[in-house]
């Protein structure tokens, strides 16, 4: 199971637990982006502290794989914004070119 997943099932069964309070508290500064006291994970007992550090792993790559995605959609808005039209017809001055006169018969 998900870290995350897992971690949301914990606090809604023990919303009143201390440990229940912490997981909250560092998802939450995870998804603000804001400071997390670290001594805190302290307080937590050896399965909840291994589920934050779960957490905090799974947060990391799920970060890189929205931050890939959004790479690839700016990139592709890059690309079509400077693509160059390609034109349906030759303009005249492109016209089919003779590549070498041919010399006359029996000369």
């Amino acid at each position: 199971m998900r870290a995350v997943k897992e971690a949301r099932q914990y606090i809604e069964r023990n919303p009143a637990d201390p440990s229940a309070v912490v997981l909250a508290k560092l998802v939450l500064a995870l998804e603000m982006e804001s400071d997390f006291h670290v001594t805190d994970l302290y307080q937590l007992d050896q399965p909840r502290f291994d589920l934050a550090l779960r957490i905090l792993g799974e947060w990391r790559v799920d970060r890189y794989y929205l931050g890939k995605a959004r790479l690839f959609d700016v990139s592709l808005q890059m690309a079509e914004m400077y693509a160059t039209p390609q034109p349906t017809a030759a303009p005249a001055a492109f016209a089919a070119e003779p590549t070498a006169t041919a010399a006359p018969a029996g000369v």
